[in-house]
């Protein structure tokens, strides 16, 4: 499974029909979002959506809409896109400008699928990597020796709660890093 980096959109045209593409990190999705698309873009005929995030039961939850489009033909082709390329914790919103064109369920069906993957073309993807939260304490001499280790396997999402006698240490990383660093 891959997730993406950074939001990222591209516009694809098929017969004189436009298609402006955003990839987002599922963190920035919203239907706030969606409506704030269709205030920007108010001579647009379409905002269809598709999204795939894990859940807290590392489940994959998936959805889409074709915002008006016949049945099938926008949001199922942009998830399958997703799917095809194993994204996760993204959504695709896909603004669609009408070019006098009509282009059928298949033809729009290709074209969301193309803009889909027009768009993660020139996204920076990466390995999805599961983090897990680890807590511990130490005493306030162990500070460093804890910090320079921690830096040592590539763990920096620290926080450090400072008590009366002792450090309490909450620290996100693969689960991988989180074994590595119990064994230190």
């Amino acid at each position: 499974m891959y997730v993406i980096q950074d939001s990222v959109e591209c516009l694809t045209e098929v017969k004189r029909s436009k298609f402006l593409t955003h990839l987002i990190p599922i963190s920035e999705y919203s239907t706030a979002l969606i409506a704030s698309l269709k205030a920007q873009h108010p001579k647009a005929n379409h905002v269809v959506y598709a999204l795939r995030y894990l859940n807290e039961f590392d489940q994959i939850v998936e959805n889409s809409s074709d915002d008006g489009e016949p049945k099938g033909s926008a949001g199922v082709p942009a998830l399958n896109v997703l799917r095809g390329q194993e994204l996760i914790n993204c959504a695709v919103l896909i603004v669609r400008y009408f070019g006098g064109t009509k282009l059928g369920v298949g033809g729009l069906a290709r074209a969301y699928a193309l803009s889909v993957k027009e768009v993660i073309g020139v996204s920076q993807l990466s390995e999805y990597v599961k983090e897990v939260t680890y807590t511990f304490q130490t005493s306030y001499s162990q500070i460093d020796k804890t910090l320079h280790t921690l830096k040592g396997l590539e763990i920096y999402l620290i926080t450090r709660h400072f008590g009366v006698e002792s450090v309490s240490w909450e620290i996100i990383a693969s689960e991988k890093k989180i074994a590595h660093f119990k064994e230190i």
